[in-house]
């Protein structure tokens, strides 16, 4: 895969997905978003794969968001949104893999939707959220003005929506968006430490979670409970659904199969 504006490493079970512009606080423009759609394809198609951590080059940005300047001399008229919505990230609702946002700083309008996109965010001490797009006369299209009055109470999100304010790593753990603050120096091995208690688990378990929690947000709590996802039918099926409770009475660890 020819990549020039993200680098994408595998390591064991993690692929680690870095937007690589730091020079512009590694804003996103179309030719990142067309790399990020690749990138993702081959993350959701790697069996070998179970989580995808996403962060920015860098110490200064996870993402300042939409690349103004190109904007600015390239027209948003007619132009047909990337394939994944904004990013090529936010609208990939066909991926059930985890993913673990590592906030390294900014995460700003477009930064902070993809941010949100993610399962699990931890973020270091310096980073800083906001969706500021009205202040330069847009909108946050990328899901934001979408998925965060779901995750934080309504009145919050209006005012930060609607003022454009930015918020700090602390206020955001405290308001649920984060699920950890930790030191720069600490933001890797933090998230590698959840990426390994997600790892405990069947890979086939953890998918089928997933899918079953975010599709079941929008049911009525009943249907819900009644669905049969795709997922939990792959996991009824698998491998992994005997040996978990096999291993549980054998006193072991369990040997998760990739399928």
């Amino acid at each position: 895969m020819d990549l020039k504006l993200l680098n994408y490493e595998k390591r064991g079970h993690l692929a680690y997905i870095t937007i690589n512009r730091p020079e512009v606080m590694n804003s996103i423009h179309p030719p990142t978003a067309e790399e990020m759609g690749g990138v993702l394809d081959d993350f959701a198609a790697d069996k070998n794969i179970w989580i995808g951590v996403v962060t920015g080059a860098g110490e200064k940005a996870f993402s300042a968001g939409n690349d103004l300047k190109y904007t600015a001399t390239h027209s948003m008229k007619g132009s047909k949104p990337p394939r994944g919505g904004f990013g090529g990230f936010i609208a990939r609702f066909d991926i059930t893999k985890p993913l673990i946002a590592a906030v390294n700083g900014f995460a700003l309008g477009g930064g902070f939707e993809i941010a949100l996109a993610c399962d699990i965010i931890i973020a270091a001490d310096h980073a800083r959220f906001g969706l500021p797009e009205p202040r330069v006369g847009l909108m946050a299209m990328g899901g934001g003005v979408h998925r965060l009055p779901r995750q934080i109470p309504l009145k919050i999100a209006m005012g930060m929506m609607l003022t454009g304010r930015h918020i700090t790593a602390q206020e955001a753990h405290g308001l649920g968006i984060v699920n950890e603050v930790v030191a720069l120096q600490q933001l890797m091995p933090t998230v590698e430490r959840w990426a390994a208690e997600i790892m405990e688990c069947s890979p086939i378990s953890v998918q089928a979670t997933k899918e079953a929690a975010l599709k079941g947000l929008d049911m009525p709590l009943e249907r819900a409970v009644e669905e049969k996802f795709p997922g939990l039918y792959r996991l009824l099926h698998s491998h992994d659904v005997v040996e978990g409770p096999r291993a549980f009475a054998e006193k072991r660890k369990p040997q998760w199969k990739i399928e």
